[in-house]
């Protein structure tokens, strides 16, 4: 995952086979908690899954604010990049 149309691919992919979520449900501007019907269980399972992935460690506080997709791709590629 080398950019954020990657990223969002990738989360696309995941929320879809994980989550069972349709993909047409899923926009950059979705939110993970309305839009997506998840759960504080369904994002800590998203936030393991992401550090399978990725190969690095999220830290709770940067998934506090986290409520769309965008979000998640833009706090993914902003560990990507620290990495």
């Amino acid at each position: 995952m080398k950019n954020k149309a990657e990223i969002f691919e990738k989360l696309v992919t995941i929320l879809h086979k994980e989550f069972e979520i349709e993909r047409s449900l899923m926009a950059p501007d979705s939110n993970l908690y309305t839009d997506l019907d998840l759960d504080s269980i369904d994002t800590v399972d998203l936030v393991i899954r992401l550090q399978e992935i990725t190969g690095k460690r999220i830290e709770p506080e940067t998934f506090k604010s986290v409520r769309t997709i965008e979000d998640v791709v833009d706090a993914i590629e902003s560990l990507i990049k620290v990495g």
